[in-house]
């Protein structure tokens, strides 16, 4: 969790030199809905100020040439801008929970906040096209002058009768010996199972596994006439010797590579404790193969997690590195969900690198806290530069990100935040962007009281994360910060409100912590 005040130093000598160099092109605004576009402004003037009082950004495209640092001799201005690659992983939040079940603490640094609050359904008003709705509120909580603010970002609704491009997949299965553990191989071969029954037939399936070696099991096959060949190859999957996860990722790229489909949405499909053991197992090499692939060939790559020991920490990066995203399964129930349900659902794309960015008023905000995506801050002079990554996103997704606000004493009133995002489209790489704004005055009275459900919900995500994680040193403790105790309480009334099977396991999963942490 990141802070930033409006007096001192500023967090960046290079963004507040550049903001004071090109009248403030850095700063985002536009509290108005934009164009088709997403732009919010005249792109035919270099500057200018919006009808909310901050600088106009800069038009889509350009970039503002940065003036030679050396001969700056100014002192940089506060920064109020928090820019951040979007993330819709979950793995942490399901890994946790695991953890927890099984009787033990979760690592410290293995639980991202972000991924806690992303976890939730969120009911955002969304787009009736591709790219995103943007949603701005808050509430303010016990402590003087502090406020939880949401910013949610929401795609359309993924719809299983919208025509979609082939999707051609790669699915890299590790069969080392810690898969035979169960909840681990026979979870991905019963969901492997359904799911081919579940796909087009015009989709496109190639199997590759991994132990202290990679195979080809299943070219690149269509469905249509297929679908027997493919049910021999998941159920000849046995767990065999060691984890060559290096392999196993560079046969599965290799294999995608040879199948890939013009006009189709190509994925690589990572199922593993990735506890790699031998064979290349540095990470960067493994990454570098990935990123390569990405770039190349436009192959992202989603990440399944399985086992009670996994390699949490290397599963994110290589999905980072692939334009994908994770998510972790524990029983037969979710390994249906995710490979039956959302991936035939979100194997199109509605948005390439894809980031957001906050503007706080200065006059308003005397500082602010960015609550997680500790791994996925992006420079703020960056936040229009095409070629620095953001998040792939496809339909049916919502991301939230939440900041505790701290307002100047006794603000009532004026402009509070201006939330931006800025995506490429998938097939043309034009950019778009979308914004919404928040008043002081539009803040709820208290977070527990009168805030929406959806804001409460992600609130207390978030607080559960908080408090698993106390002993990382990016610890920061959150505004009005409840106990274990006082946090069972107010999910077990959201429950009241609303009976709720993702809440009912946020609840027995605080109550295990509780347990735990005496």
């Amino acid at each position: 969790m990141h802070t930033y005040r409006s007096t001192g130093t500023t967090r960046r000598l290079t963004t507040a030199l550049l903001a004071l160099g090109t009248a403030g092109a850095l700063l985002l605004t536009g509290c108005g809905q934009n164009g088709e576009n997403g732009s919010s402004h005249d792109s035919s003037k270099g500057g200018g100020r919006t009808a909310d009082g901050f600088p106009a950004p800069a038009p889509d495209g350009q970039r503002q040439e940065q003036p030679d640092d050396e001969s700056r001799d100014i002192a940089p201005s506060p920064d109020h801008l928090s820019t951040f690659a979007l993330d819709v992983d979950t793995a942490s939040y399901g890994y946790a929970r695991r953890t927890l079940e099984d009787g033990s603490l979760p690592d410290p640094s293995t639980v991202r906040p972000e991924e806690f609050v992303n976890s939730f359904r969120q009911d955002y008003e969304r787009p009736d096209g591709d790219g995103f709705s943007v949603t701005v509120d808050g509430a303010r909580t016990k402590d003087d002058d502090w406020s939880l603010v949401r910013v949610g970002l929401a795609t359309r609704a993924a719809d299983g009768d919208r025509e979609r491009p082939p999707a051609a997949l790669t699915f890299v299965i590790d069969v080392s010996g810690s898969m035979a553990e169960p909840g681990r191989l026979d979870l991905a071969k019963h969901a492997l199972g359904r799911m081919t029954d579940r796909l087009r037939d015009h989709d496109s399936v190639a199997l590759v596994t991994f132990s202290d070696t990679a195979e080809t099991v299943l070219p690149m096959t269509r469905l249509d006439d297929n679908r027997a060949r493919i049910h021999d190859a998941v159920d000849s999957l046995e767990p065999a010797d060691s984890t060559n996860l290096g392999a196993g990722v560079e046969t599965g790229y290799e294999t995608a590579v040879e199948g890939l489909r013009e006009g189709a949405t190509n994925r690589v499909v990572l199922l593993s404790d990735a506890l790699a053991n031998t064979g290349d197992t540095d990470a960067d090499t493994i990454l570098e193969r990935v990123a390569a692939e990405r770039r190349d060939h436009g192959i992202t790559l989603f990440g399944v997690g399985v086992g009670s020991d996994y390699g949490d920490a290397l599963m994110e990066r290589l999905a980072d590195k692939g334009d994908g995203h994770t998510t972790y399964v524990s029983t037969e129930k979710e390994a249906e969900e995710v490979f039956c349900e959302q991936l035939p659902r979100h194997i199109d794309l509605t948005a390439r690198d894809a980031k957001a960015q906050v503007a706080f008023d200065p006059e308003t905000v005397e500082e602010f806290r960015l609550i997680g995506y500790d791994n996925r801050q992006v420079a703020d002079e960056d936040f229009r530069d095409d070629s620095v990554d953001g998040g792939e996103v496809g339909p049916g997704h919502t991301v939230t990100a939440l900041y505790g606000v701290r307002t100047r004493a006794g603000t009532e009133a004026g402009h509070l935040a201006t939330a931006t995002v800025r995506w490429l489209d998938p097939d043309s790489r034009t950019p778009h962007e979308e914004s919404a704004g928040i008043e002081a005055s539009a803040l709820h009275g208290d977070l527990w009281s009168t805030a929406p459900r959806g804001l409460q919900v992600a609130a207390a995500a978030a607080y559960f994360a908080d408090a698993l994680r106390r002993d990382d040193t990016r610890w920061t403790a959150l505004p009005a910060d409840p106990t274990l105790d006082e946090l069972s309480f107010r999910v077990r009334e959201l429950i009241r409100y609303k009976e709720d099977k993702q809440l009912s396991d946020l609840s027995d999963a605080i109550e295990a912590a509780r347990t735990l942490m005496g």
